[in-house]
């Protein structure tokens, strides 16, 4: 599925007119058999959004603190599949003049996972959260895991401040709604998720059980898409004091 439609520019090459576009997802990596991790259905259904024929991925790993080892097993399980990944790293400072033209030379940005609280303080000192917007709105693909999910969002919970689950409501709000991350495999995501939303601590969202994700075009959720067969997504939304959660058909991806 491709976010746009051809047009002709200037030169006369034909080039893709790009929707701004977010995959916010709880998966995208698995265990590879080459590499000790691989791109999984979800990332690569990242790269399909872009609509490049050869597209370039830029991987921040901010919320895990640029950690060095995670970075490099990004860069080889894109080489595995023939996908050139970049790193944008902030510690000890960030590793590029311009962050927005960086940026904009990518086709596709996934985000890791880790301290969505430490992520946002980062790139608000640093000036992208701006570059990021400017990026999205240019049609490059947003995407991510966990922290990576919950940063376009307004808000959700974290384990960012403790073990124990929190909130956290000032997430970059490209999306304008709460947003639920790893909803069966942490036991205490959904009831806190749903608690917060009937008390009107959060918005109305949307959640994600592991290996599935939500395609946003613009701030239109479009569809729901899922790596593991059977995994759901879902619509929570607040009445009165209670909350109505909606299971959302989930697609399911090739190689899945």
């Amino acid at each position: 599925m491709v976010p746009g439609r051809c047009l002709q520019s200037y030169n006369g090459a034909m080039t893709v007119d790009r929707q701004p576009t977010i995959l916010a997802t709880s998966g995208g990596l698995i265990r590879g058999n080459r590499t000790e991790v691989a791109f999984g259905p979800l990332l690569h259904y990242a790269l399909d959004l872009s609509g490049a024929a050869h597209p370039k991925l830029a991987y921040l790993g901010t919320a895990m603190g640029d950690d060095s080892a995670r970075g490099l097993r990004m860069i080889e399980a894109g080489r595995s599949v023939g996908v050139p990944v970049d790193l944008l790293n902030l510690f000890p400072m960030p590793n590029v003049d311009d962050l927005e033209d960086y940026l904009l030379s990518h086709d596709v940005i996934w985000v890791g996972g880790g301290s969505v609280a430490n992520l946002l303080a980062l790139w608000r000192l640093h000036g992208l959260d701006l570059a990021l917007r400017r990026a999205w709105q240019a049609g490059v693909v947003l995407g991510g895991v966990s922290a990576g999910s919950l940063c376009w969002h307004q808000g959700g919970t974290t384990d960012s401040f403790s073990p124990e689950l929190s909130l956290i409501t000032n997430g970059l709000a490209f999306l304008p709604y709460s947003n639920g991350v790893h909803y069966d495999s942490e036991p205490r995501r959904r009831p806190l998720f749903r608690q917060l939303i009937a008390q009107g601590l959060l918005s109305d969202g949307y959640a994600t059980e592991d290996g599935t994700g939500l395609v946003f075009r613009g701030t239109t959720l479009v569809e729901a898409v899922t790596e593991v067969k059977g995994k759901l997504a879902y619509s929570v939304q607040r009445r009165g004091t209670e909350v109505d959660e909606q299971p959302l058909e989930t697609r399911p991806l090739a190689g899945g």
